[in-house]
């Protein structure tokens, strides 16, 4: 508890500091704040005047911690919570923390296998390769000889973590509570972050990912994925192969080795296009940190993926948008742009996709005022959410993810080969994609995949039927009885109808009609009235 107190008086002070308070709401309890901070001493120390919001919130978090800095990577996925300014800014936070003591690193491997280092590992590199805020990374030999790296989850990170969390959802209800601050929703903001960090600290889910994305990639000649060595893997511990190529960033010795940049940009298109349509998962962290190059063929430069702790994935749905999206928008058919968006549940049914269908030609047609190789994937779907937004559309997490890692991906592309056509290269993706789900090849496929569920189903058919036509016949039966009670009705109403009809008209015939249709219809009235109160004394 005293330490929990502690720790949000850390946040208040960090917060005041860098003048946070003044993008407090005025209003509902968050106003304290405001006025609470003039009592701070650390009100009247800072400097930071010169600094926008984004950059005061990006060092803010960096002071409070790694937790905090995660939680700051999170949010920048998530430009539909959060202005385009603070999400540039937050997207500059490095995960970097400094190391911990390689005993301390020896001493959890140990605990995790159940057995000394020297059982398992030949060498154990006490220096770390690399830190960050929940694990860090051993170079390491097997006692087989194979050349590994050793991942360890940091010491007592689980209940930092648990701890920083509890702390972000006490806020985050005090948050809830003003009406400007609940529309970044950060309850769901943090509800979100907790499954991240849940994920991030079993490191065999990452392990599990490496594996599917090895399998995807099998025998791939652009993308070698590193082997995870599973015996020796733990919810802290992960080992798997270690690589020696070249890091992407380093493009002084790519040029000096020849590489051919254009085979290399174009392959890092089509890696991530298959990992997104042909396998629906994909490596979501694709920053030049985690990327490698193989070029022992400099002609044929090959691609190597690490650190698997993020990853996206879309349901057929999801790809199936995405994938007519972006052949309609290249075919600049906004009409089906715009369809498909309804089609799809993305927008309300209601939508006039008319209206929609002009908006996305006024953000759509800018695009296509450049020459090809410098339309941007990333920015055409930055558009297109950000106008979907107008239209009531709810941009799903994985969307976003996507989103981000679209904007890498093409980022790296154009910074390796300036002229790269993004189209060209990601069509044949696209095409081969819309072929495999379409057609009668597509429907031979789901039949086999399917297969066993129609011989679970067939035994049961002639018993399925006869219920089936049993019901149908109920049903035609009811419908045909109310058919013919509603037509003895129409024949009655239409029968008194007519004789009503026809007593007016004799009485209008008859002389002084007027009078005598008065004189009847006041005593009809009289007789219903006593009438109906004798039916009552009855």
């Amino acid at each position: 508890m005293l330490r929990s107190i502690k720790r949000l008086y850390d946040i208040f002070n960090v917060v005041i500091f860098y003048g946070l308070d003044e993008y407090l709401p005025k209003s509902g309890l968050l106003r304290w704040v405001r006025y609470g901070a003039y009592l701070h001493p650390a009100h009247y120390r800072r400097n930071q005047e010169g600094l926008s919001r984004g950059a005061r919130l990006r060092l803010s978090l960096q002071e409070l911690g790694p937790i905090f800095v995660k939680l700051g990577q999170t949010l920048s996925t998530r430009p539909d919570l959060i202005p385009a300014d603070i999400a540039a800014e937050l997207n500059l936070l490095q995960d970097r923390v400094p190391p911990f003591a390689g005993s301390e690193a020896r001493a959890m491997v140990e605990e995790a296998l159940g057995q000394p280092i020297a059982a398992v590992f030949s060498q154990f590199d006490d220096e770390a390769l690399a830190s960050a805020s929940v694990a860090q990374v051993h170079g390491a030999v097997l006692n087989s000889g194979e050349q590994v790296v050793v991942k360890v989850l940091r010491p007592n990170v689980e209940k930092q973590v648990a701890n920083d969390i509890g702390l972000m959802y006490a806020l985050a209800r005090v948050a809830e509570k003003s009406r400007e601050a609940r529309r970044l929703r950060p309850l769901q903001v943090v509800r979100e972050f907790e499954n991240t960090m849940a994920n991030e600290l079993d490191l065999m889910n990452e392990a599990a990912s490496v594996s599917q994305v090895k399998a995807n990639f099998a025998g791939s000649p652009i993308l070698h994925v590193p082997q995870v060595y599973w015996p020796y893997c733990r919810q802290k511990v992960m080992v798997q192969e270690r690589v020696f190529y070249l890091n992407i960033s380093d493009m002084a010795a790519m040029e000096a080795a020849g590489v051919n940049k254009k085979v290399l940009a174009e392959r890092g298109v089509e890696i991530f296009f298959t990992q997104v349509f042909r396998d629906s998962f994909f490596h979501a962290d694709m920053h030049p940190g985690n990327i490698f190059v193989d070029i022992e063929d400099p002609e044929n430069p090959k691609y190597c993926a690490i650190d698997f702790g993020i990853m996206g994935s879309l349901t057929p749905e999801d790809q199936h948008y995405l994938a007519e999206n972006f052949l309609a928008f290249f075919n600049r058919d906004y009409r089906r742009v715009a369809e498909l968006h309804v089609e799809s549940g993305w927008v309300p049914a209601h939508t006039r996709v008319t209206d929609f269908e002009a908006a996305i030609r006024k953000v759509s047609e800018p695009i296509f005022g450049k020459p090809i190789k410098d339309i941007s994937f990333g920015a055409f779907l930055f558009s297109l959410f950000q106008t979907a937004r107008r239209f009531d559309m709810h941009i799903q997490p994985q969307l976003v993810l996507l989103q981000k890692t679209f904007f890498n991906v093409e980022g790296l592309g154009r910074r390796l080969y300036p002229d790269l056509d993004l189209w060209t290269t990601a069509k044949p993706v696209l095409e081969d994609w819309m072929k495999k789900q379409i057609g009668p090849r597509a429907a031979l496929k789901r039949l086999r995949t399917q297969a066993h569920e129609y011989m679970d189903i067939l035994p049961k058919m002639p018993v399925l039927t006869y219920r089936l036509m049993q019901q149908q016949l109920s049903n035609e039966h009811q419908a045909a009885e109310r058919e013919r009670k509603q037509a003895a009705q129409n024949r009655q109403l239409s029968a008194a109808i007519l004789l009503l009809g026809s007593a007016a008209l004799w009485i209008t015939a008859q002389p002084q009609g007027g009078q005598l249709a008065a004189v009847v219809a006041y005593s009809g009235g009289n007789h219903d009235k006593s009438a109906g109160q004798t039916r009552q004394r009855f």
